[in-house]
């Protein structure tokens, strides 16, 4: 290291480098072990924030179909109160007037089913970027409880090196095995 330099160890980062240095086998094939799991652990974290950030994607747009479906319904309500205040009029003009009325009044009733349609297909919209969403979760739950299993992995081998304590190494080992097996069901699942 030059003297340009500045670089800090902490006490398990420096058991760790001493361990490995020390020509220890178990030493070497933990520090090999915790790399291989800080790997599938980045990789692991890293689909789990994608599919977590497009289940708020989905979301997302659920609201906004959801909103643009309230907005169409408040237009439909509209048409329809004009429907009724032409209604109102029609039955209190004098009869040549009753027409134009009647005219208006067909013209709301086309034009609210039209918005209904609208606003239904909009509403759809909104249920299914709902299910869509709750598709990614699905995986994503798995993955963080992938990811967990192998943090805990790469803390018991940590450990394992410091205390010499090789069951510990098993137990770090049958954990990062049951996080590899979440994080394939999330991937095949």
């Amino acid at each position: 290291m030059s003297g340009d330099e500045f670089h800090i160890h902490g006490a398990h980062d420096h058991a760790l480098e001493h361990q490995a240095q020390s020509g220890d086998k178990l030493a070497g094939q933990i520090a090999i072990f915790t790399a291989i799991l800080a790997s599938i652990g980045a990789i692991v974290s890293y689909q789990g924030g994608a599919t977590q950030n497009e289940a708020m994607l989905f979301k997302n747009e659920a609201v906004l179909k959801k909103a643009q479906a309230s907005d169409q319904w408040s237009f439909y309500q509209s048409k329809s109160s004009k429907g009724h205040l032409m209604e109102l009029a029609a039955d209190l003009a004098p009869a040549d007037k009753r027409e134009h009325y009647n005219t208006l009044i067909q013209k709301y009733d086309v034009e609210k089913k039209q918005i209904m349609l609208k606003a239904e297909a909009l509403e759809a919209e909104s249920e299914k970027a709902n299910e869509q969403s709750e598709l990614m979760l699905h995986p994503h739950h798995k993955l963080a409880q992938a990811m967990t299993l192998v943090q805990i992995a790469i803390s018991l081998a940590s450990i394992t090196v410091l205390t010499r304590k090789k069951w510990l190494f098993a137990i770090a080992a049958v954990s990062a095995g049951a996080g590899v097996i979440l994080w394939l069901s999330a991937i095949v699942g």
